[in-house]
């Protein structure tokens, strides 16, 4: 076996370096920065298990009584009298 096959052999195994997640452009941020960046990315990229709610129905809002009641008509009181429908 000859040292060239050696290390031919050592070098295919090896994988090329990833490619960094982000790279910082302009200025220099500190390793506390960096830090929170990176907490940040994690949590904006990990998948999430749990699925959005749907509504079931209408809401209490939308099936209230509310929707029936015309509205005031205009005059001497209206405002008070539209506080008892």
């Amino acid at each position: 076996m000859s040292g060239a096959n050696e290390s031919d052999a050592v070098s295919d195994d090896l994988d090329p370096a990833p490619e960094p997640l982000f790279r910082v452009v302009r200025g220099t941020p500190t390793d506390v920065e960096l830090a929170a960046l990176s907490v940040v990315l994690a949590a904006r990229t990990r998948p999430t298990d749990e699925q959005p709610e749907t509504p079931q129905g209408p809401t209490a809002w939308a099936a209230s009584a509310r929707g029936g009641r015309t509205l005031p008509r205009p005059g001497r009181d209206a405002w008070r009298l539209s506080a008892r429908h």
